[in-house]
């Protein structure tokens, strides 16, 4: 019960023509054929948008990142206010 039959790939034509119109399904065919495309690269990791050859491509110098240094350690007493002190009410 799939699109094994060619009656139900020919049902599913007609719907998306009804939906989409004659006009839309080209662009909507490419965009989608793109769209498959650059996702199969980037998962396979191929990049196709190289004009030069490896040889050719100019180096890039990888740079180390500068060191990280920790924060030295707030004070407790430093990082928050004092607490106001409890009020007493007295009773007349």
């Amino acid at each position: 019960m799939g699109l094994d039959n060619p009656l139900h790939i020919a049902f599913l034509v007609v719907i998306l023509l009804l939906v989409f119109g004659a006009k839309r399904l080209p662009e909507i065919g490419r965009s989608l054929g793109s769209g498959m495309r650059e996702f199969k690269s980037s998962v396979t990791g191929e990049d196709s948008h190289q004009t030069l050859p490896p040889a050719q491509q100019p180096q890039q110098h990888q740079q180390e990142p500068p060191p990280v240094t920790a924060a030295p350690p707030v004070p407790t007493s430093a990082a928050a206010p004092p607490a106001p002190a409890p009020v007493e009410h007295q009773q007349s």
